[in-house]
């Protein structure tokens, strides 16, 4: 479509209500109900964003499905993150820092068969207003694409995000430098100033952006830095002055509804942010440190943990042994693993799956990490004396058909659970164990009978979580001995695996991660096992002699089929004996080459 033809269109579109136009074009191509839309408009008044952007956060359409729809009912060219990714320079210099970041577009390049053509990456490409601002600025006539506001913010927080930051810290101790001298001077004085809200407010949406877990704010001896964790792994994202340190904490204690003037306990507290139009909710942790209060923020995406169970990354195999335990009517499904391993994500997918109009599903969690419609959420109270134990005893009496239980924590939730299974509920809970076998021995050493968990428990998940190596930039080599050892493989044939490389998209050779799974369903066997002898040893030989995959096991698959690293796999499912293994293995060869 010629740009005058479309800019004539536009105009006319303007003049019927580009928001009505595009819910009720939505509607009619049966992509969202009207109910939705009736929703979406009256969040988006209250966010104060885009209708796309409100239609996609609460869950109505996928990303996917609204691009295609611009483009194919819209009429727009699409642009892709890795085109967004390589932009010309001279596009960005030409348009300028003020108009990108006030309008939220990226100029990405120009036309190859008009010089005077600019490209421009658009959230909202029927906004006449932003392409006559690009126009005026430039000289140069616009063809607006396609992209998700997510895409183009990611690219605009690393062309200026830390630079706008870092000049927020510089005002900030330029207006303050006299106050830092007066430590004595009450904190929340300097809160409200609009440098320190700004640091607090961009480094959150920074963190986000880059994908980050947590955000770990610590005071050192003499500089402030602030680390974000990003794939399971810290980086150095900032560091900052250590004057900056109490209106940084006081201004993290007002939005998250902590006591500013307690700086000797541990204060832990939560607040929801919004991010390009996602919600989410951040889990705050105030520690008191030797050089001051270090402040940890915990990023979730609300919706985030109430995904479709296609989406967990299981194989075939794991997934039939997954859906084998579901099934179950009644029984104890424990979920293991360290802190961040993706426990939550799987409990509330299983729920998901589960929570139907004809049953009745209760969670008690501490916290609530995700609303679920249809399902009765309690959230523990400590001080009110509302704890797992006391919480689980009054659920028995709603009639539940489904408990999850937050975590297992202590002998007494772990007999009320075992008790409810037999009584005929079905159980979800989270357990911090290392393995599927260990999670056995765990539930006896808080007082639990072996032949109890036998009766209760239907099924065990370990689960960690590896970091993807990313495709561009990883490196293929053929495996040595030791690495087959550590892989469990027993051919003489030469395998390629891969390791990191490093390039521009990803920085560490990793990008993105996936969860390993080992799943257990507890089979006649191993209940006889259970009775008769108990080892984490045996019961783990029995599970494999079924079938079972070992967490170091699922590993290899993925190490085999170039999805991470070797390196990686270690990390995660670390095995004491297949290192012993592999050590041998490794001096054997030597001893050949010698």
């Amino acid at each position: 479509m010629h740009l005058l033809i479309r800019r004539e269109w536009l105009y006319k579109m303007a003049l019927f209500g580009e928001k009505k136009r595009l819910g009720d074009t939505l509607v009619e191509n049966g992509l969202i109900t009207e109910e939705q839309l009736k929703h979406a408009l009256e969040e988006q008044k209250e966010r104060k964003t885009k209708l796309g952007e409100t239609l996609m956060s609460l869950g109505y359409i996928t990303p996917e499905k609204f691009a295609h729809f611009f483009s194919d009912i819209m009429h727009y060219d699409l642009v892709s993150p890795e085109e967004l990714a390589a932009f010309d320079q001279r596009a960005i210099d030409m348009v300028g820092e003020t108009i990108i970041k006030k309008d939220e577009i990226l100029p990405f390049g120009f036309d190859e068969d008009n010089i005077n053509l600019i490209h421009v990456a658009m959230s909202d490409p029927m906004n006449l207003g932003i392409i006559d601002d690009i126009e005026m600025a430039t000289g140069m006539e616009v063809k607006a694409f396609y992209a998700p506001q997510t895409s183009i913010s990611v690219i605009i927080d690393k062309l200026y995000g830390k630079k706008a930051t870092m000049e927020a810290a510089e005002q900030f101790e330029a207006e303050h430098a006299a106050e830092f001298e007066d430590e004595e001077k009450e904190e929340d004085d300097s809160v409200g100033d609009a440098p320190i809200v700004k640091i607090v407010r961009s480094m959150i949406q920074q963190a986000v952006r880059e994908g980050a877990s947590d955000i770990h704010i610590e005071p050192l001896e003499k500089s402030l830095r602030v680390r974000c964790r990003v794939d399971g792994m810290l980086q150095e994202d900032a560091v900052y002055s250590l004057n900056m340190l109490n209106a940084m904490t006081a201004c993290i204690k007002i939005i998250s509804g902590l006591d500013i003037s307690e700086k000797r306990k541990p204060q832990d507290g939560r607040l929801t942010y919004v991010v390009d139009g996602v919600e989410f909710d951040v889990r705050v942790s105030i520690l008191p440190t030797v050089y001051g209060e270090k402040t940890v923020m915990r990023l979730t995406k609300k919706q985030g943990l109430t995904q479709e169970k296609k989406y967990l990354g299981l194989y075939p195999d794991d997934e039939a042994r997954l859906d084998g335990i579901m099934n179950n009517p009644h029984g104890i499904i424990l979920v293991t693993g360290p802190t961040g391993s993706g426990k939550s994500t799987t409990c509330y997918t299983v729920l998901n799956e589960l929570n139907k109009p004809d049953v009745n599903i209760i969670t008690v969690e501490d916290p609530v990490e995700a609303n679920v419609a249809g399902i009765n959420q309690v959230q523990v109270n400590v001080k009110a004396g509302l704890t797992f134990a006391s919480a689980l005893r009054s659920i028995l009496r709603q009639d539940p058909d489904i408990i999850m239980i937050g975590e297992i924590r202590d002998g007494e939730t772990a007999q009320i659970a075992v008790q409810a299974s037999i009584t005929g509920h079905l159980v979800i809970s989270t357990l911090h164990t290392n393995s599927t076998s260990a999670s056995v021995t765990r539930l006896i050493d808080m007082g639990v009978e072996p032949y109890m968990i036998g009766d209760a428990v239907v099924g065990i998940i370990a689960q960690r979580l590896v970091r993807r190596l990313c495709p561009e930039c990883k490196v293929p080599h053929i495996a040595t001995e030791r690495e087959k050892v550590l892989l469990g493989y027993t051919g003489t044939e030469d395998i390629t695996i891969y390791e990191p490389g490093g390039c521009e998209k990803c920085g560490s050779g990793y990008k993105g991660r996936r969860a390993i799974y080992e799943i257990m369903p507890i089979s006649a066997n191993i209940r006889r096992v259970l009775h008769e002898t108990v080892t984490a040893e045996i019961i783990q030989d029995t599970a494999v002699a079924e079938g079972m995959n070992t967490l170091r096991m699922a590993g290899a698959r993925n190490v085999l089929e170039g999805v991470t690293s070797i390196a990686e796999m270690v990390r995660v499912a670390y095995d004491m004996d297949a290192q012993n293994e592999a050590s041998k293995a490794e001096v054997s060869e030597e001893e050949s080459a010698s």
